[in-house]
C-alpha cells in the first residue's frame, strides 16, 4: 500500500492545484487531499463537479475568525466546517493566492488591494494550526511573476520573510510553462516551497537544478502539442458565438486596417488582438499568457486560425491548454441555479488558474524527498 500524504488547499479555484498534487504519484508514495477553500460559487461549482472531497466555500477571514460573521446563521455555517482545517494533520498546505494586487494586467497595488492581503490568511492558518500541534510540514505557493519585483522587491521579502517566521526555510523560482511541459503556452509564473524541516529544503533541489529540465522545441514539435488541445473539427454552423465574421465584427475585416482573414493566416499559432489597432502573432509558437480579463468580454481571448475562418478559443480549449483533462475527466458544467452557465465565467476561471502539469512536475519533486 502507498504511504500517503495530507494535502490542504486554499484559493483553490477550479482545482488546478488540487488536480496536479492528485495526479503526482511514486511508486511507493502519494497525496491526499483532505480539504480544500474557494470563495467563488461558479468556481466552487465546476470544482465540485470534478472532486469528491470536502470543498469549504466561502470567506477564508471567516473560517478562520467566526466573530467576522454579521449573523448567527453565518456564524454557525463556518464554525461548523472549521474542523476541516484541523481533522488531519496537513503535511502539504498548497495556494494560489489571489495575484491580481501584484499582476501586470492589474493595477499592482499589492498590500494595499484587499485581494493581495489575503496572503495574510495563510500566515493565520499556520498560526491556528500551530495550536494544534499540527504546523505544515511543507507549503507550496503559487503567484504571478511580477510577485517578486512588485514594489522594488519589497511586496516580496515581506511575503518570504513572514513564512520564515512562521519556522519556514523558503525557496522560490519562476518557471515557465512552455519550457518544462508540453502545454504550449508562454505562462510564467512563481512557485514558492517552504520547508519546516532543514533536512527537507536542503533535499529539495530542483530550483537549483530547474535549467537541467527545460526542453527546446520546434515549431513542428509545438504544432503536435497545440493539435493535443485545440479541437479543429469545430465549426462556424454549430459554433457561431466564437467566430469572426466580417458580418459581426466589420472594423476588423477592413482593406486598410486591421484584417483578420490576412493577418491570422497561420495553422496551430494563436494571435491577439491588441487595443482594436492591430493584430499579433505569439512569436513562440505558443499561446500567449491566458488571463482572467479573457472573461470580461471585448477581444481578450487569444485566435486561431481554423479550416473555416477566423475564431477564438472556446471554453474547453483555454482549460486544455492549462492542463485540465477536459473531455477526459475533467468536466466543465452546463448550469448553475437553474440557469446556463456562462462562458464568461469558464474563461476567468481559466485565466485564473495555474498550469496542472507543472503543478504535477514540482509535487513529484516534493514527494521525492518526503520519507
Amino acid at each position: 500500500m502507498k504511504k500517503k500524504y495530507n494535502v490542504g488547499s486554499l484559493f483553490a479555484g477550479v482545482g488546478g492545484i488540487c488536480l496536479g498534487f492528485q495526479n503526482a504519484k511514486l511508486e511507493d508514495k502519494e497525496y491526499e487531499i483532505k480539504f480544500a477553500n474557494e470563495i467563488d460559487e461558479y468556481a466552487c461549482e465546476t470544482y465540485r463537479k470534478n472532486f469528491n472531497h470536502p470543498l469549504l466555500e466561502g470567506d477564508i477571514h471567516k473560517f478562520l475568525n467566526p466573530s467576522l460573521c454579521t449573523s448567527e446563521e453565518e456564524k454557525e455555517y463556518y464554525e461548523s466546517q472549521r474542523h476541516y482545517f484541523f481533522d488531519s494533520k496537513i503535511d502539504v498546505l498548497n495556494g494560489g493566492f489571489p495575484c491580481q494586487a501584484f499582476s501586470i494586467a492589474g493595477e499592482r497595488r499589492g498590500f494595499a488591494d484587499e485581494r493581495g492581503n489575503l496572503f495574510l490568511q495563510i500566515v493565520e492558518l499556520i498560526n491556528q494550526m500551530d495550536k494544534y500541534s499540527q504546523k505544515p510540514r511543507i507549503l507550496f505557493l503559487e503567484n504571478v511573476k511580477n510577485l517578486l519585483s512588485h514594489d522594488s522587491g519589497r511586496t516580496y521579502q515581506i511575503i518570504k520573510s513572514k513564512l520564515e517566521d512562521c519556522g519556514y526555510t523558503i525557496k522560490e523560482k519562476v518557471l515557465n510553462t512552455m519550457d518544462f511541459t508540453e502545454l504550449p503556452q508562454n505562462r510564467e509564473r512563481i512557485y514558492i516551497v517552504g520547508f519546516l524541516n532543514k533536512k527537507d529544503a536542503d533535499k529539495f533541489t530542483f530550483f537549483d537544478n530547474s535549467d537541467n529540465y527545460k526542453t527546446k522545441k520546434s515549431a513542428k514539435e509545438r504544432a503536435k502539442e497545440v493539435e493535443k488541445v485545440i479541437n479543429y473539427n469545430v465549426n462556424y454552423q454549430d459554433n457561431k458565438e466564437f467566430y469572426y465574421t466580417k458580418e459581426k465584427y466589420p472594423h476588423y475585416f477592413l482593406e486598410d486596417g486591421i484584417n483578420l482573414a490576412k493577418e491570422v493566416n497561420e495553422k496551430y499559432q494563436f494571435y491577439q488582438c491588441r487595443r482594436g489597432m492591430y493584430v499579433r502573432k505569439n512569436q513562440s509558437n505558443v499561446c500567449p499568457t491566458l488571463t482572467a480579463n479573457m472573461g470580461t468580454g471585448g477581444h481578450n481571448v487569444p485566435l486561431i486560425k481554423v479550416a473555416d475562418g477566423v475564431r477564438k478559443l472556446t471554453p474547453a480549449e483555454t482549460f486544455r491548454l492549462q492542463g485540465f483533462p477536459v473531455g477526459h475527466g475533467y468536466t466543465l458544467p452546463i448550469s448553475f441555479k437553474g440557469r446556463p452557465y456562462s462562458n464568461a465565467h469558464l474563461y476567468k476561471q481559466a485565466g485564473n488558474a495555474v498550469s496542472v502539469d507543472v503543478i504535477q512536475l514540482l509535487a513529484e519533486e516534493i514527494l521525492k524527498i518526503l520519507d
